[in-house]
C-alpha cells in the first residue's frame, strides 16, 4: 500500500471515528436523559466521557495530523477551498466539543451525587444538559459539512 492510500485510509476511518462517536454519544446522553433517572445518567456520562477520551480525542488528534499530510502528499493548498472551509469548520467543531465535554463531565457528577443522595437531578444538572443539547447541533452539522467537503471537493 502506498502512502497516500495508508493517509487516505487513516483518515476515512478518523472522520469515520469523529462522526460515529458524536452520533452515538448524542443519542445515549439524550435516552439517558430522558429517563430522569440519576443512576442511570450518571453511569451513561461515565461511559460517554471515556468514549470521548478514547475515540474522539484520539480522533480529533489524527485528523489535522493526516488531512494535512494528505494536502501535501497530493499538492493541494491548505489554507484555501474545500481544505481552508474544513479547516475553519474543525475549529468551529472544536469550539463546541471543549465545552461539551467539560459538560458531560458536569452532568456525569451532578447526576451521580444526586443517585447518591437518592435526590432528584437540580436545576444545575438541567441548565448544563440544555447547553450541551445546543452546543451539539452546530458541532454535529460542522462534522456533516466537513464529510461532504471531503467527499465533493468544490473548487471555490
Amino acid at each position: 500500500m502506498d502512502l497516500y492510500l495508508l493517509l487516505k485510509a487513516v483518515h476515512v476511518v478518523g472522520a469515520t471515528v469523529l462522526l460515529g462517536t458524536g452520533a452515538g454519544i448524542a443519542f445515549f446522553m439524550l435516552m439517558a436523559h430522558r429517563t430522569g433517572q440519576p443512576a442511570l445518567i450518571a453511569h451513561t456520562a461515565r461511559v460517554v466521557v471515556i468514549a470521548d477520551t478514547v475515540f474522539t480525542a484520539t480522533a480529533v488528534v489524527i485528523q489535522p495530523i493526516t488531512g494535512a499530510a494528505l494536502a501535501h502528499v497530493v499538492g493541494y493548498p491548505l489554507l484555501s477551498g474545500w481544505i481552508g472551509l474544513s479547516l475553519v469548520l474543525y475549529v468551529v467543531t472544536g469550539l463546541c466539543w471543549l465545552p461539551v465535554v467539560w459538560i458531560q463531565i458536569r452532568l456525569r457528577d451532578l447526576a451521580d451525587a444526586a443517585a447518591r443522595a437518592g435526590q432528584p437531578l437540580p436545576e444545575r444538572y438541567h441548565r448544563l444538559f440544555r447547553a450541551w443539547f445546543v452546543l451539539g447541533f452546530p458541532a454535529f452539522a460542522a462534522v456533516l459539512a466537513i464529510v461532504w467537503l471531503m467527499l465533493a471537493r468544490p473548487s471555490f
